[in-house]
């Protein structure tokens, strides 16, 4: 397989060169890593929010989306060595689909690194092995009525087809993923696992949520936040009050 250079892999909106903490952020389905931008600004200075740039979208238009989400956490591994943490501590987040792509590079980095994750985020994104397929068959007016059933900002794109045109292809490619996606048991992860959820997201409920206690022999935290499955689109504040809570319980042990 043809590597893909590091710097098509990572984004820096905000680089902090001397910031004591990395905070790797994995998107969700159809989404890039413009969806974490304005995020850094947010954050405190020691801690340096990277993003991780999907194939196929934005500046990657074109590039074939991977199989499957072990394949594409594998490229991600080959492309984008600084997320391994070995300058500094290295947390991740993931939202919905992104949850799962921050989960199998986390854990391919336990078995692999000297340097594993500080911690795991996983937001909106049932447990792995509790996921089962939705039985997609990927056509247009099915996938527009899911971006609906999802919300949030994004279903902007059903009213604009020149933007839908371009998306659509991408949508199905990452949802395609999703779908493909089955659980291989493995060693738990040893890192504290925080996992968030909206109160009214239709698709993965707190409980749901909650399941990824199971995926660790840390920590695991539970949080709720108001909003549906893209919260952090009225309650991103409390988003990042839980992410600068629990990297400063990192950073101070």
């Amino acid at each position: 397989m043809t590597r893909v250079p590091r710097q098509d892999w990572i984004r820096r909106f905000a680089p902090r060169p001397r910031a004591r903490l990395r905070l790797v952020c994995f998107a969700h389905a159809g989404g890039a890593a413009s969806a974490f931008h304005g995020w850094a600004e947010l954050l405190p200075e020691w801690i340096e929010l990277v993003t991780v740039q999907y194939p196929g979208r934005q500046d990657r238009y074109g590039e074939p989306i991977p199989a499957g989400i072990p394949e594409l956490a594998e490229e991600i591994l080959r492309g984008a060595e600084d997320i391994a943490g070995f300058d500094r501590p290295t947390a991740f987040f993931g939202h919905s689909m992104g949850a799962l792509v921050a989960f199998e590079v986390a854990r391919r980095l336990q078995w692999r690194s000297s340097s594993p994750p500080a911690a795991l985020f996983v937001s909106a994104c049932k447990a792995p092995a509790a996921r089962t397929p939705r039985g997609l068959t990927f056509e247009e007016n099915e996938i527009r009525d899911y971006l609906g059933y999802l919300g949030g900002s994004g279903a902007a794109l059903l009213e604009n087809e020149e933007l839908w045109e371009f998306a659509f292809p991408v949508i199905c490619g990452d949802l395609r993923m999703t779908e493909a996606y089955r659980y291989a048991p493995g060693a738990p992860l040893t890192c504290p696992v925080v996992s968030i959820a909206g109160d009214r997201d239709p698709a993965v409920t707190p409980d749901d949520a909650a399941l990824w206690k199971d995926y660790t022999t840390g920590e695991a935290d539970a949080r709720v936040l108001r909003g549906g499955h893209f919260y952090f689109e009225e309650s991103l504040p409390g988003l990042i009050a839980i992410l600068t809570e629990r990297l400063t319980r990192l950073v101070r042990h």
